[in-house]
């Protein structure tokens, strides 16, 4: 069976789902094994308030990036229309983005529907294994996959583009079939479109 995935990635103005924001996200749709070329999402998105300059250094969003974008709950609701009956894919979402998304819309108001997810760390855990000390954060993937990274690293649009060619080699490592049957999954929440 045939099945379409979409590996997005998050950039925040802190780490607490309950206090701070989405201020960037960035989508990329996977199929077969592949991302598929020209199937994007983009968006910066308005916080309640001001990025630090710690957030500003560490992504590079300013707060002029964000200044004209539309809410985080708005561009959630555009981010699952692109979605649409895909299963997400993003590094460490179920301790982090699958919250975000969720938070984001309970602060929003807006009527949720759950969404199939992949955390893709489990499919690092799957090839590198999980024995003490086995660290399977995105930089370590993508140096034990030999990819080199050429985009902004905690830039949303880089780091989907490293995860989707992470996935790619994770994908073929562990032979998964086009609907990664037997790949474990959580739900999250994205606004009903």
């Amino acid at each position: 069976m045939r099945r379409d995935f979409v590996i997005y990635d998050l950039e925040t103005t802190g780490l607490s789902p309950d206090e701070e924001d989405l201020i960037q996200i960035a989508a990329i749709r996977f199929r077969d094994g592949k991302p598929v070329t020209g199937e994007s999402f983009f968006s910066y998105a308005k916080p309640r308030r001001a990025i630090s300059s710690f957030i500003t250094s560490y992504t590079g969003i300013t707060n002029g990036d964000v200044r004209g974008a539309p809410s985080p709950c708005e561009v959630l609701v555009e981010f699952s229309r692109f979605v649409g009956g895909s299963t997400l894919i993003a590094h460490n979402g179920l301790r982090f983005d699958s919250k975000f998304l969720a938070a984001t819309c309970v602060r929003g108001g807006v009527a949720r529907r759950e969404v199939p997810s992949i955390d893709s760390i489990w499919l690092s855990k799957a090839v590198f294994g999980n024995q003490r000390g086995t660290r399977h954060g995105l930089d370590i993937v993508i140096e034990r996959l030999g990819i080199r990274p050429d985009v902004r690293r905690h830039d949303a649009r880089g780091d989907v583009e490293l995860l989707g060619l992470a996935v790619s080699h994770l994908w073929r490592h562990l032979n998964l079939p086009h609907d990664a049957a037997g790949v474990r999954r959580h739900e999250t929440h994205l606004p009903k479109p």
